[in-house]
């Protein structure tokens, strides 16, 4: 088989910057397993790319439905050479109002996802001796934003479990990206967030954060196509970075933020340093 495309292996990719990441893949010429819960929203790309496409439906939390995905790629490929794993949800509460079920379908889809289908491509990826995942995180992986407490700690997991993952990898020749976007101008904001009202005392905190997730749907800075552009230019590079942050706005948030952390480090340092023997 030719081995001048890529073959990745793209979750959700039916909406968001998934579905720009796997039009911008297909329009370069490589191959795509496009995978959704939903396939009825992905078959019209058969039409437009017959030869380059394979349509599977995935839902990630599934780990017999994610092994069996990554099975059939392997078998009619030989490899996946990138692994996106970019299905995911929003949610916005208080960490009070979040219910235990709603915490767990969070982790079980933002982060168990993730850890699902990056254990299930690994053992090709090692035996091959090559390969590139690339882990959706969220500025809200760095940061602790307000009205997002199960969303960030599914982030946060995905941050921890693919630094880890990249220093046990990187013998093998595979890389490991965590894509860190800020406000991009999908429906993430819309169809794919979950708001709930909250408590009256929440309203200076979690309600504005709330207010401000309607408003700022279709008005986000970030353009998926470019994102896409720049996922893409990564992948092809020689040596990708660990993290790549995506958006003006989420360079300036995680810029302020790692600043006062530093500051904080630099204030306590000495009540720190004071525990050793």
């Amino acid at each position: 088989m030719a081995t001048g495309f890529k073959v990745w292996l793209i979750t959700g990719s039916s909406r968001g910057l998934g579905k720009a990441l796997t039009q911008a893949a297909l329009n370069a010429g490589d191959h795509v397993i496009a995978t959704a819960r939903n396939t009825g929203d992905i078959d019209f790309l058969k039409m437009h790319y017959p030869q380059q496409v394979t349509i599977a439906k995935l839902d990630v939390t599934d780990a017999v439905n994610a092994n069996e995905t990554v099975h059939a790629a392997i078998e009619k490929y030989g490899r996946i050479d990138v692994l996106v794993n970019n299905a995911g949800y929003g949610y916005i509460n208080s960490i009070e109002e979040t219910s235990l079920e709603d915490f767990r379908a969070q982790i079980e889809t933002n982060l168990f996802g993730t850890i699902i289908l990056t254990k299930a491509v690994l053992p090709f990826m090692r035996k091959n001796r090559s390969g590139h995942i690339v882990q959706f995180s969220s500025v809200g992986g760095l940061i602790g934003p307000i009205g997002r407490g199960a969303y960030a700690t599914a982030k946060w997991g995905v941050e921890g479990f693919s630094e880890v993952l990249a220093k046990e990898v990187q013998p093998f020749n595979v890389a490991v990206t965590i894509i860190e976007p800020g406000g991009f101008r999908t429906d993430f904001a819309g169809a794919s967030y979950t708001i709930a009202a909250g408590l009256p005392d929440y309203a200076e905190t979690v309600g504005v954060t709330a207010w401000f997730q309607q408003q700022y749907n279709g008005n986000q800075p970030g353009d998926p196509d470019k994102a896409a552009a720049a996922i893409l230019a990564i992948v092809n590079t020689g040596k990708p970075p660990l993290r790549l942050l995506l958006g003006s706005d989420a360079v300036a948030a995680v810029a302020a933020n790692d600043e006062k952390r530093l500051q904080e480090l630099e204030k306590w340092k000495h009540v720190s340093q004071s525990t050793d023997f």
